[in-house]
């Protein structure tokens, strides 16, 4: 059975508690009520942004007048009395702390009569938008609401985005505000300026604190790369496994082939603009010919396309890659891949199993359930899989698993020897079935898994399907694993 490629439709947005925006204040009023250090924090804040800053404080304290005689870019003037509704007239923004909800109220209705969006410190009821925490690496500014939820959170989720960004990105975001004029005069295609800017974001993640010059500007404007595929690892299934180089991919595709095998929750990581087109490969069910997937792909790529090709675990283990490289150089195409956590280590870190446990694993083996005639491949060794030092992967073995245990059992594997069945690895549907050898099969015939899975087997296994089974009683474990 076979079926053709096709496109997936981008989800829609989820809803939003509120809409993130950016206000150009450069040479705007901005309005201020209150001499607080609460108010003097968002003086502090619009005069960063560039606002002339006019402040409204029968008493203006320390802090205020400090600010006002050393603001951070714009002016502020602090005027030593209550604010009035002619204040207003002219302002593009107005921030009031205020002690109650009556002079809240006329504040805001002050503002909103002049046309002035308003905001009252920690009354949220009387705020037309909000401050969020505040990653600074200005022109790049990053900020973080939680709809007033938790401000601490947010402050926390701050911390770690502060760790996460180089402060050497201000200077590449100022460097990219500088060059884009000269990069526009170009008047070059969509694809061209997107181009210019992935290339100018993989220079800036490469050396965050380097100081952008001339010569990456040239560099920057080298000819347009040839066409080229990227095979791509999506991991296991848990989106947070994905490699930092498998996440820039997806963010700079212009189409992603990918299979059924692949969680839904790692296209989310590719841009909305990006085709996303399921070429599934599945086993025992309609499938796309390789050979169409190979077609599709290189067009694609020959039309100036960005491809990504999405596979779930590593592409280099029982992913067909070697047939996909092998198209695409025929046809004269660069193919880079970005290799994946097979699922192998995927639910062996779920079962907190070590595959190589000292003196019980000697080494590791990875045998696929079946050939391409969809039966027990003719050309296993037998003794290799029956070897008690080895810990043996078995994927894609759902409907093969009885024919190989009878083979390896009859070639000296022991019949109690431990084993462990995953169906969907590291996902939250995670469901995991632990037995011995030669009971698995019954086991997995009587609880028919719904989507992928994979098999262990080996003593290394011996202390987790003994748990599983004493925490059962004397049955053999089935279990969906905790989310660690």
């Amino acid at each position: 059975m076979s079926r053709t490629p096709a496109e997936i439709a981008t989800s829609r947005i989820g809803a939003l508690a509120r809409l993130p925006a950016f206000f150009a204040l450069q040479g705007k009023r901005a309005i201020v009520a209150g001499g607080s250090p609460a108010a003097t924090w968002k003086a502090e804040l619009l005069s960063a942004a560039g606002a002339a800053v006019e402040v409204f404080a029968d008493i203006a304290g320390e802090e205020m007048r400090a600010l006002a005689t050393s603001p951070p870019r714009g002016a502020v003037m602090v005027n030593e009395r209550a604010w009035r509704a002619d204040d207003f007239r002219g302002a593009a923004i107005a921030v009031a702390d205020c002690a109650d909800d009556a002079e809240a109220a006329r504040f805001a209705a002050a503002a909103r009569a002049a046309g002035v969006p308003v905001n009252v410190i920690d009354r949220p009821a009387f705020c037309d938008f909000s401050f969020g925490a505040i990653v600074n690496r200005s022109p790049l500014v990053i900020a973080i609401s939680t709809d007033g939820a938790s401000p601490v959170f947010g402050q926390a989720i701050r911390a770690m985005i502060e760790a996460l960004i180089p402060k050497g990105f201000a200077r590449w975001a100022e460097a990219a505000r500088t060059w884009r004029p000269r990069v526009r005069a170009l008047a070059l295609p969509f694809r061209g300026r997107r181009s210019f800017w992935e290339r100018f974001t993989a220079r800036a993640i490469a050396a965050p604190d380097a100081a952008p010059s001339d010569a990456d500007l040239d560099a920057l404007f080298s000819p347009t790369a040839a066409p080229a595929v990227t095979l791509v690892g999506a991991g296991p299934g848990d989106p947070e496994l994905l490699t930092l180089r498998a996440v820039r991919a997806l963010q700079s595709a212009d189409v992603i082939l990918f299979d059924d095998l692949v969680a839904p929750d790692i296209l989310d990581f590719a841009r909305r603009e990006a085709k996303k087109m399921l070429v599934g490969k599945t086993g025992h069910a309609p499938s796309c010919k390789q050979d169409d997937i190979n077609a599709l792909m290189i067009s694609l790529a020959k039309a100036g396309r960005r491809v990504v090709r999405l596979k779930g675990g590593d592409p280099m283990i029982f992913g067909r890659a070697d047939e996909e490289i092998s198209a695409c150089r025929a046809a004269g195409i660069a193919v880079e891949v970005v290799p994946g956590i097979t699922t192998a280590q995927g639910a062996a870190s779920r079962l907190l199993v070590s595959l190589t446990r000292r003196s019980q694993a000697r080494r590791v083996q990875y045998l696929t359930g079946h050939g391409r005639d969809g039966k027990l491949p003719a050309d296993i060794d037998w003794a290799s899989l029956a070897d008690p030092a080895v810990t043996t992967v078995v994927y894609m073995p759902t409907k093969t698993l009885p024919a190989l245990v009878a083979s390896a059992v009859e070639a000296g594997l022991g019949p109690a020897t431990p084993a462990v069945a995953v169906e969907h690895a590291t996902r939250t549907d995670e469901r995991v079935i632990a037995a011995t050898i030669a009971e698995l099969p019954a086991r997995l015939a009587a609880e028919p898994p719904s989507g992928p899975v994979v098999v262990l087997i080996g003593r290394a296994l011996a202390d987790y399907v003994a748990e599983a089974a004493s925490s059962e009683g004397a049955a053999p474990a089935v279990s969906t694993m905790r989310r660690l």
